[in-house]
């Protein structure tokens, strides 16, 4: 059996057995499962929390989502956001004819077949999820998402060579140098919390003998942080939110309907033309965006509609009413949910399937509904000033 990929560590009596794989790569799904015939581990730890152990295990249950639900808990942003990352692994693997994450399914297989103990040993998605967001700030927000968008929809392909050399910890740590240049906040959460939580968690698997599938970028990490003690609990905790934003959010309105009320007691026909003017600005801008989704020109209506009532009030946004309205109208059948992971390999596909353009209509009306805030909000301030 050839050693490449493979790092033996022994910790106190417990040997532990790391394989670096790439989660879309043929021959790391073979060698998974050659390592664990012959290795025969008490535990076989793969990098998967609970919800990614659900979904390769069990599909992604599509057909079984409610869009109004989703729209509802305003839950619309996060979906679109990991269909859109989950749809770059899932080209490289349609490339090559694997399934995305076949090498952690294998693990699973080939663990239950040699009775081996099963270690989910990631941390919680959404726990890594909320920790980056919360560190990277409004910079890093958006070069976050231009990066994200940009790698979904580039038609770059690799070969399966090439594939395999990113396995190498000489090119692993020149990319791992790169990505800290371009994001360092974003390595921390990302990277090195999860060496942390790997780490921890394979030290603690039962038995003698361990077997951990481990993303290649992974492992240089968990061999460093594998001698020391991790706090579990600390790695888990989902940041508390700045209140700040919520203070912003209505501090706005109020003092927008402030300037318009003290406008409209001082000069009622500069109070009128304030109104227009935040009606126009919010309408126009929010229904631009759900036009952008090729939403129906009802749903655009109903963008414009919302827009200027929902703008003072925080707790609500145009993006719902206008994506209510949408799945009501185009309501996405059994055949859109069976094709969203096909049809999110492209551009074209994002804006086709009625369940992603319902989607996009409730994340485009409502980026515009923002804009139209900032521009509608500066617009009745300069009235106010000109009035006074």
């Amino acid at each position: 059996m050839s050693e490449e990929n493979i790092t033996r560590l022994h910790i106190n009596d417990k040997e532990i057995i790391l394989l670096g794989t790439a989660h879309v790569s043929k021959n790391s799904a073979a060698q998974v499962k050659e390592v664990i015939q012959k290795e025969q581990p008490d535990s076989v730890c793969v990098e998967l929390d609970e919800q990614r152990y659900k979904s390769v295990t069990e599909g992604n249950k599509w057909k079984d989502m409610d869009i109004f639900k989703v729209i509802k808990e305003g839950k619309a942003t996060l979906l679109l956001m990991n269909l859109a990352i989950s749809s770059f692994q899932n080209r490289m693997a349609k490339q090559f004819g694997i399934q995305a994450g076949q090498e952690m399914i294998q693990g699973i297989e080939s663990a239950r077949e040699a009775n081996a103990g099963l270690v989910l040993a990631d941390r919680n998605i959404q726990t890594t999820f909320s920790r980056i967001w919360g560190n990277v700030g409004l910079k890093g927000k958006a070069m976050l998402l231009t990066q994200v968008i940009a790698s979904i929809f580039s038609k770059e392909s690799i070969s399966e060579e090439e594939l395999e050399q990113m396995k190498s910890k000489d090119t692993l740590n020149a990319m791992l140098r790169d990505f800290s240049e371009r994001f360092p906040r974003l390595k921390t959460p990302l990277i090195d919390e999860r060496d942390q939580f790997l780490a921890q968690k394979i030290k603690e698997a039962p038995g003698n003998k361990v077997v951990a599938i481990l993303g290649a970028a992974h492992v240089p990490g968990i061999m460093e942080e594998i001698h020391k003690e991790q706090d579990l609990e600390r790695l888990s905790q989902v940041p508390k939110k700045s209140k700040v934003p919520k203070v912003i959010a209505w501090s706005i309105p109020i003092l927008i309907l402030a300037i318009i009320a003290y406008t409209f007691y001082t000069n009622p026909a500069a109070g009128i033309q304030q109104s227009i003017s935040w009606i126009l600005w919010n309408g126009s801008f929010s229904a631009l965006g759900a036009a952008l989704a090729f939403g129906h020109p009802l749903t655009i209506l109903a963008a414009f509609v919302a827009a200027p009532i929902t703008s003072l009030n925080p707790l609500i946004a145009a993006g719902w009413f206008a994506g209510f309205v949408q799945a009501y109208i185009k309501r996405p059948n059994v055949g859109d949910f069976e094709k969203l992971t096909d049809n999110v390999h492209h551009l074209k596909g994002f804006w086709n399937n009625k369940v992603t353009r319902v989607l996009l209509v409730v994340v485009l009306a409502n980026i515009g509904s923002s804009l139209g805030t900032f521009i509608g909000g500066a617009d009745v301030i300069r009235l106010f000033l000109e009035n006074i």
